[in-house]
């Protein structure tokens, strides 16, 4: 389609987007980049109305030189609740649920790894490998399986059992680690090369986030084309938040929205607040966070290789970072349960025990439009929400 080269995001070089690559030589994240003003040709308001219901239809400003390269189960325009029943609770009364629990894998991650997978597929990916807190490892094993490419899965011994169960039955080759994120990382980084495994850990390819973007396209369609006043988001490794980042700026050179941003706002555990931790500071980057430790698994990445991109929008935003408790962010899944039906994971719990703080400190008005981000199903974190205090 328009995809045309990968720049990396601390000095801007250039990279040919169809080859194989991992971070840059400055060890930094490499993004896509498209020809914006042919893409806007066809991607347009009118034509997205004829178009299926899944991220691909924004096909033109996705990582793929034909639609037949597409691995998909049909992920993305997930739904976007006006949940007024939680809203009254809560005291707002513009306040909206993004609901990534309806993805095929039952999380946002799917959204990433349909377009990793796809994009390594096409490159001559012969073995995909990754460190995982569960839903990614879990999304990796189901593309990977789509397309039959073998998945190799690396992750915390104490990760919920339904991830573990997800992975096998997939397939994927999984091994459990005694430690964190991080240390999964450093067991596909030291056997990459050797074993012939494409490294499809978040950031560290350059297309998880481009499927993750596409959460920031639909909601700019699903509020026709105005986006709202603030965006909560759970943050372990950051993908998504950078990626809707990136989404609002290609929205606008094609003109499909204004230079209005939302105020962007980085949700973490008190037990693993890297982000938090640095924003408040004013630190360009987030040192390791050590003895990390929070029952919402998604939020437990110390150290994120996306962290100066995070912190970037933050700023840039007139956003801010916050971290709450373990027992804030699941009593709060349970008010999102009993307010609206939906069943959130722990990390979408955190979303709304961020919002209550933040109303706490006047940084949220009871008027502006507000969307939580639910970022998976809370089926699969029966233990955390069952046995929480």
């Amino acid at each position: 389609m328009h995809l045309t080269h990968l720049e990396c995001s601390r000095d801007g070089q250039h990279y040919d987007a169809f080859t194989q690559h991992n971070l840059s030589a400055q060890g930094a994240p490499l993004l896509a980049r498209y020809d914006l003003e042919k893409a806007a040709t066809t991607l347009t308001k009118d034509a997205l109305k004829d178009r299926a219901p899944t991220m691909w239809r924004y096909r033109e400003v996705m990582p793929i030189a034909s639609t037949d390269e597409i691995v998909s189960l049909g992920e993305g325009f997930t739904p976007l609740h006006h949940v007024e029943r939680l809203g009254h609770w809560a005291g707002f009364s513009q306040l909206y649920i993004k609901d990534e629990a309806l993805n095929p894998t039952g999380s946002f991650k799917a959204r990433g790894l349909s377009a990793a997978v796809t994009a390594a597929k096409a490159r001559g990916a012969s073995a995909l490998a990754i460190p995982t807190a569960g839903n990614a490892g879990g999304a990796l094993a189901a593309y990977a399986a789509a397309c039959g490419l073998p998945a190799f899965v690396f992750m915390p011994r104490d990760t919920p059992s339904a991830f573990v169960s997800e992975c096998r039955s997939c397939g994927a080759v999984l091994e459990m680690v005694d430690g964190l994120i991080s240390d999964c990382g450093k067991i596909v980084a030291a056997r990459k090369e050797q074993e012939g495994w494409f490294d499809v850990s978040t950031l560290k390819e350059p297309y998880r986030v481009e499927g993750k973007k596409t959460m920031g396209y639909e909601l700019a369609e699903q509020f026709a084309w105005q986006l709202p006043d603030v965006i909560i988001y759970p943050t372990g490794g950051g993908t998504g938040l950078i990626g809707m980042w990136k989404a609002f700026d290609e929205m606008e050179e094609m003109g499909l929205i204004g230079s209005e941003r939302p105020r962007m706002v980085s949700v973490q555990a008190e037990g693993c607040a890297p982000i938090v931790r640095a924003f408040e500071q004013g630190d360009d980057s987030a040192e390791m966070w050590q003895d990390a430790h929070t029952v919402a698994s998604g939020l437990r990445v110390p150290g994120a290789v996306g962290d100066f991109l995070m912190l970037r929008a933050l700023r840039e935003s007139g956003g801010t970072a916050v971290a709450v408790s373990d027992r804030a962010l699941v009593e709060n899944s349970h008010h999102i349960a009993a307010h609206t039906g939906i069943f959130p994971a722990p990390e979408g719990g955190a979303t709304l025990a961020a919002l209550l703080a933040l109303k706490e400190l006047g940084l949220v008005g009871a008027d502006e439009r507000i969307v939580l981000f639910n970022t998976g199903s809370g089926y699969k974190y029966l233990e955390a929400l069952t046995t929480s205090d």
